[in-house]
């Protein structure tokens, strides 16, 4: 089945985010072709925002965001047909070990993902990547574990063995959470996204009409309101919850709780 690609597409004036989601149809078009479950590679929390807004105009399919642990940066998108359950996609994902002797030696995210990229393997391939003590655990596509399970034998001039292990043992990263209180004069999001990022609301409200700020995970105006339990997210400024959403005050505006995801 063939998509009409402009009416999805058409209006995206940046051409590597066009180029992605024009990736994306490609695997739609294979779903809605043979009726099999189908993934994307891993995208950060932006682009995966881009491709579910998109995604969601799209009628006879459904589809599942994961990334190995409830509040993975990275994802990948299962697409299947609309009558499946979710609980029956896998989204072919593993966990690997990498370790080493690295008591001597200041190792950091970028070391670990330098020495992967290295080997000639694509950043969309590789999810979360989470340090520990003797090394890290990365996330990655079934399709590239074996190969550095093999291949990968030193990170930071460290030699390092690499090693399978179940998703129950996952070091879950240590999350800092800044809460704020504050008012607002309505809960539109370019005045609650304003508050949670400690910016101006004129800035902020650039910000969401150049299509930087996703609003659980999608582009919206900057007049949409938001609600308790809504997550925005500013590309380059993490994530904020608006956690709680408490009344007016005696002055009229409405008193918030807000989690800045640091």
């Amino acid at each position: 089945m063939k998509l009409n690609r402009d009416s999805y597409i058409g209006h995206i004036r940046d051409q590597e985010e066009k180029a992605l989601l024009a990736r994306v149809l490609d695997r739609v078009e294979t779903l809605l072709k043979n009726h099999r479950c189908v993934l994307t590679n891993f995208h950060d929390p932006y682009h995966t925002g881009l491709i579910i807004s998109m995604l969601e105009r799209i009628p006879g399919l459904d589809f599942a965001a994961g990334g190995g642990y409830p509040t993975a940066e990275r994802v990948r998108i299962a697409l299947f047909p609309d009558y499946l359950d979710e609980s029956q996609v896998n989204f072919e994902l593993v966990l690997l070990a990498v370790e080493g002797n690295f008591k001597m030696v200041k190792t950091t995210h970028r070391d670990f993902l330098g020495s992967i990229l290295s080997l000639g393997i694509k950043r969309e391939l590789i999810g979360d990547i989470l340090i520990t003590p003797r090394g890290c655990q990365v996330i990655v596509a079934r399709e590239v574990a074996s190969y550095l399970r093999a291949n990968l034998t030193k990170v930071h001039r460290v030699g390092v063995e690499v090693r399978e292990i179940g998703f129950e043992v996952l070091s879950l990263p240590e999350v800092t959470i800044k809460e704020i209180r504050t008012t607002v004069a309505s809960l539109r999001l370019d005045a609650v996204a304003a508050a949670g990022f400690g910016m101006s609301r004129s800035r902020m409200a650039r910000e969401i009409q150049a299509e930087k700020l996703n609003l659980n995970w999608c582009g919206s105006e900057v007049s949409a309101m938001v609600q308790e339990g809504d997550m925005l997210s500013l590309r380059g400024r993490g994530r904020v919850e608006v956690a709680e959403v408490k009344g007016s005050t005696k002055s009229g505006r409405i008193s918030i709780v807000l989690k800045r995801f640091l």
